[in-house]
């Protein structure tokens, strides 16, 4: 781990100096800070192959709420990052928690040395395979541009269907038109989005996602336009928001279908002013940001119903592009199945040789209600249960548990008390309830989109 870059965040100066003194002497740089709240500049910033994180800041000595709130905005801003924790003894069960919630490990304070070293060493490789996985190494082995249009970073953007859709990304990346994506959840936008920024002339500069339907009234102007010292209850330094940390790069709007009138009308008056104004203070900063937008909403529909400013939908789709749900494309799902298999056989170390005929078959006649998302979530799953060969049974039964017919059929309640099972059982009911939405869930289970998302994952769900 010679060429590893890590960052380590704990308020105490002194754990921050002896880790660094210890680390330097294995890894090429180790970044180094106290203030959590500037994570999201430096991860926007900075490539790093580790974070080592702690759990408890001064606002919040000892619950560990802090931990979890900064490991979610870790994993919002850079999803594939590697985040170890900093814990004391008792809070160990505390990190097995975060461990659940996204982390890849924890380190007790005091630390041994070999074994924080052997823990930051597995991280760092857990890094460099995704990333290998995802197709980053291989572009730079060949010596190619990161910008390169074939480059493997759309890996994940799979089948014939989407050719056209990949065509016209090639086409608008280089340009700075505003682009909306439109599509069901698990159709892919933010690949979509990703790939636009990465084929664009600001790939090198930061591309920050917002999930703009998870942000409520009192933090909206906060988060995207930053705020002062001192301007609310806990605002104790001056705090770049999201549009600010995107600077010069491209700033990822999802579902935006769901901003009320309100936040509409604040996000239109910054997109049409080009800068914005922390909350707290009367100076404006100008921005230079490349702005992408998605939803699952009929935008056309809810502004004919006057719960969408049409202004603001003309601001936001110079260019739309329409993502086709799963069911619309079934040539695609055995291309897709396949990938998923390969990837997950080799994460998990499984023989599986691959789809029968049979279950193909059944596959391409499901309806896929939660689009790719569902699917990949369905094969990682065969694949850890499965045997040689995957078939209906190893497939698709625990799907047609819970989506049959197109309705949803009650799944039975865990018998026991283990806090797993019982978070697993109340994600399950909260999505039976609100028929699969999103952000309707997680609203109602106290989690941010992209913490309900891992969980799913975590969950095969």
């Amino acid at each position: 781990m010679q060429d590893a870059k890590l960052l380590l965040v704990d308020d105490d100066p002194d754990v921050l100096l002896a880790a660094r003194l210890l680390l330097k002497r294995h890894v090429a740089a180790v970044d180094i800070e106290k203030n959590p709240e500037k994570l999201p500049f430096l991860l926007n910033n900075n490539q790093y192959d580790a974070i080592v994180l702690d759990m408890n800041f001064q606002r919040d000595v000892s619950s560990g709420r802090e931990g979890f709130a900064w490991l979610d905005r870790i994993l919002d801003i850079a999803p594939d990052s590697k985040v170890i924790l900093f814990t004391a003894y008792g809070d160990v069960e505390m990190a097995v928690r975060a461990i659940k919630a996204g982390a890849v490990d924890f380190v007790l304070k005091p630390w041994q040395n070999d074994k924080f070293l052997e823990t930051i060493r597995k991280a760092v490789e857990a890094k460099k395979e995704a990333s290998e996985e995802a197709g980053f190494a291989n572009g730079k082995k060949n010596g190619k541009d990161s910008g390169d249009k074939k480059a493997s970073k759309q890996t994940n953007i799979i089948g014939s269907a989407m050719r056209p859709i990949l065509d016209t990304v090639e086409q608008v990346a280089p340009t700075d038109a505003n682009v909306l994506i439109l599509g069901e959840n698990g159709t892919g936008k933010d690949l979509i989005a990703r790939a636009i920024h990465e084929h664009s002339d600001r790939r090198d500069k930061p591309f920050v996602s917002v999930d703009v339907g998870a942000l409520t009234e009192s933090l909206f102007e906060s988060e995207l336009f930053g705020h002062v010292k001192g301007a609310f209850t806990d605002a104790r330094d001056d705090r770049a928001g999201r549009f600010e940390e995107a600077n010069g790069g491209t700033i990822f709007l999802d579902e935006i279908g769901n901003l009320t009138p309100s936040q509409q009308a604040r996000l239109l008056t910054v997109l049409q002013q080009r800068q914005v104004t922390r909350v707290g203070s009367n100076k404006a900063r100008l921005i230079d940001v490349r702005l992408i937008c998605a939803t699952n909403a009929d935008l056309n529909e809810r502004v004919a119903e006057r719960a969408f400013r049409q202004d603001l939908l003309y601001r936001i789709n110079t260019i739309e592009l329409h993502l086709p749900a799963l069911r619309e494309r079934p040539g695609d799902v055995g291309q897709l199945a396949e990938f998923f298999l390969k990837k997950y056989a080799k994460q998990y170390n499984r023989s599986v040789s691959g789809l029968s005929p049979a279950l193909l078959a059944e596959m391409k006649q499901y309806q896929w209600p939660g689009n790719v998302r569902e699917l990949q979530h369905a094969v990682e799953r065969a694949v850890i249960l499965a045997r040689p060969e995957l078939t209906t049974g190893t497939l698709l039964e625990p799907i047609n548990f819970v989506f049959k017919n197109g309705a949803t059929v009650a799944t039975p309640v865990s018998d026991t008390l283990q806090l797993e099972d019982m978070e697993r059982q109340l994600i399950k009911q909260a999505m039976q309830k609100y028929r699969g939405s999103i952000t309707d869930v997680a609203r109602e289970l106290g989690l941010s989109r992209q913490a309900l998302y891992r969980r799913l994952e975590k969950f095969g769900m």
